[in-house]
């Protein structure tokens, strides 16, 4: 979780130094060029400009909304965010481990799976030994828990 805020803190400090330096430079170049309606690196710069107004709010938001999140009541004993979740995905008779993370984490193809994706949702608050159905783009998934580790215990 620090890792994620730090990663936030950068990229926000990042943002904030080009809105304040680089772009009002890149502005006042691109007015010394003239006629503003014709002028396509001013109408670039003030597009990256409110880009960057728009990111910086929703990372700010999001860095508000982790500094909120209080670990203690993240369950022990049921799948919550940072859990390692091995499951068997009883159509297919498969075992597959996800680590439950937040949206900025995800990484699908290493097994990292947001909480507000649908398994991630379908997995939120179960225990070891439940049997879930999950509904995915491409149908229903059963999935029995097999296996548990919470962020208490890593």
């Amino acid at each position: 979780m620090e890792d994620l805020k730090k990663k936030l803190q950068e990229e926000i400090a990042a943002l904030e130094y080009e809105l304040r330096n680089e772009l009002p430079k890149e502005i006042l170049k691109a007015r010394a060029h003239g006629d503003l309606s014709e002028n396509a690196e001013y109408h670039a710069a003030k597009e990256r400009q409110g880009y960057v107004n728009a990111r910086l709010g929703h990372l700010q938001a999001r860095l508000r909304e982790f500094s909120m999140i209080d670990l203690s009541k993240i369950p022990r004993d049921r799948v919550g965010l940072g859990s390692q979740v091995t499951v068997l995905d009883v159509g297919k008779d498969e075992e597959q481990t996800y680590n439950l993370v937040t949206s900025e984490e995800a990484d699908v193809a290493n097994g990292k799976i947001s909480t507000s994706s649908p398994i991630g949702r379908g997995l939120l608050g179960k225990r070891v030994g439940d049997t879930v159905k999950i509904q995915i783009p491409g149908g229903v998934r059963e999935m029995e828990i097999l296996k548990l580790t919470t962020m208490h215990d890593l």
